[in-house]
């Protein structure tokens, strides 16, 4: 009678933990019987007498008809409340899967209804080669840190003041984009080349105006004498110009004495990035003659043709636009800027951070490009805000800034100031505040995540293409 009192004991506890502890849950659907497994082999353990009898009884209990099939509320997988902690590696394959079979079927479609549109001379032509203005402009570039470098010398000795410093400065930065801008105007360039000319400008102007306000405030701190030295920061009278060197070939716009390096360069490593390169650039012109020019090309004008016809080629244009600028991304930000830090040596490589899951037009751009999200704030934003200049004009001037750039690097080498790449900037203010206040409203919502996506890639790219290749051709006709 003792034995089988224990043994019922036995059971209902076993019994109750079961039926009564989430915290049992998986184990028991990993192992309903409940019975110990081995370790080693996965097979359960042959107990000898009375713990025997005693598992006997608890799978004689726990698998029948009457026991609790569900002991604790549960969600659907893909419900609202749980569907973000779940894995979704295999919807993941499945969508690769598709857009490899609809783009394939795509790319076959347009081969025997168009043939090969890929012209010979896409990227090098013999107007490119014509464009040399354009390269010695490039070249002549290398001649502004070196005066910098000048200025920095001058003002260190005394020889100079800090005013004085700061007007060479500005004249040495405003040069780095003028005289490009002008090369290019005065010349029927072609426009890679002038866009590349305007790029390697602006990233130029990024740099100087770093390596000036760094120095600037680097004297001002040795200076006051409020050295930080949890900064690691060299507050020394020394300028280097092996480090102004480092700096402007370096894969980042702030200027340090210093950065983190690696031990080594691997060469294997960035072989292949660079065939990664190759392959994802001729991709890119596979795309853009292939699929963006003939739509463009037998398109109207977007704002002088009916609504529907303009909706019709905005969603036609967008899909090609999407994947050469996802290819444009993953060329710049991961393959070439890895390729040059791994050359360099060059520690931080948080070139980008995971824009793609940004639930506001805010949280896109301070993650898709860091080298300039991190020269924004460390030389616009936060000394706006030392000056006392409130958060919203401070970051309404982050805004203008960037959209003042876009346009450069748009209208320079178009030939044309219509202010579309500016206005295109300035009017995701408004959308910045909209998603915002999604986000802040709906926090575990991405709906915030697909009105970025709609807007600035379904929507915003396309329209801006047919707007500057239209107004291109209007110019070009003209000037015939």
């Amino acid at each position: 009678m003792e034995q089988s009192s224990d043994l019922d004991i036995s059971v209902r506890r076993r019994t109750s933990a079961l039926t009564e502890s989430p915290a049992n849950d998986a184990e028991f659907d990993r192992n309903p019987t409940g019975l110990p497994a081995n370790s080693k082999t996965g097979e359960k353990k042959d107990l000898k007498g009375k713990d025997d009898e005693k598992d006997k009884g608890v799978l004689k209990f726990a698998l029948r008809a009457s026991s609790p099939a569900h002991r604790r509320i549960k969600e659907s997988p893909l419900s609202s409340d749980a569907i973000f902690k779940q894995s979704h590696a295999g919807l993941l394959n499945l969508c690769i899967v598709v857009l490899i079979a609809v783009n394939s079927r795509l790319i076959i479609e347009n081969l025997m209804k168009y043939g090969i549109l890929i012209r010979a001379g896409f990227w090098f032509s013999s107007r490119s080669l014509r464009d040399w203005p354009l390269l010695m402009c490039c070249l002549s570039l290398g001649i502004l840190p070196l005066a910098a470098f000048g200025v920095e010398k001058l003002v260190r000795k005394k020889f100079i003041s800090e005013k004085v410093a700061v007007s060479f400065h500005m004249a040495i930065t405003m040069t780095a984009i003028l005289y490009p801008a002008y090369v290019i105007l005065r010349i029927d360039s072609a426009v890679q080349s002038g866009v590349t000319l305007m790029l390697v400008a602006c990233v130029v102007w990024l740099k100087l105006v770093s390596y000036a306000h760094t120095n600037y405030d680097m004297r001002a701190i040795a200076n006051s004498g409020e050295k930080n030295e949890t900064l690691y920061m060299d507050y020394s009278n020394n300028v280097s110009f092996r480090s102004l060197v480092y700096f402007m070939v370096a894969p980042t716009l702030c200027y340090q004495t210093s950065y983190p390096r690696t031990a080594s360069v691997r060469k294997g490593w960035a072989l292949r990035q660079l065939i990664k390169l190759v392959i994802f650039t001729g991709l890119m012109g596979f795309i853009i003659e292939q699929y963006i020019n003939p739509i463009v090309k037998n398109s109207r004008h977007p704002l002088k043709a009916d609504l529907l016809y303009g909706i019709e080629r905005i969603l036609k244009l967008s899909v090609p636009t999407l994947y050469v600028w996802l290819c444009m991304f993953y060329c710049l930000f991961h393959l070439w800027l890895n390729i040059l830090a791994e050359i360099l040596r060059f520690g931080d490589r948080e070139f980008y951070k995971d824009w793609w899951n940004a639930k506001s037009v805010e949280e896109y751009w301070r993650m898709w490009n860091m080298p300039v999200h991190k020269w924004m704030v460390r030389h616009v934003y936060f000394p706006c805000l030392r000056n006392n200049i409130p958060k919203g004009v401070a970051f309404l001037i982050v805004f203008f800034i960037s959209a003042v750039f876009h346009e450069l690097c748009i209208a320079v080498p178009f030939h044309i100031f219509k202010f579309w790449g500016f206005m295109g900037m300035m009017l995701q203010v408004p959308l910045v505040l909209f998603t915002k206040y999604l986000q802040d409203k709906y926090t575990n919502s991405m709906v915030g995540n697909m009105l970025f996506w709609c807007f600035f890639s379904i929507v915003g790219q396309p329209m801006c293409i047919l707007l500057y290749y239209h107004d291109l051709m209007n110019r070009k006709v003209n000037s015939s």
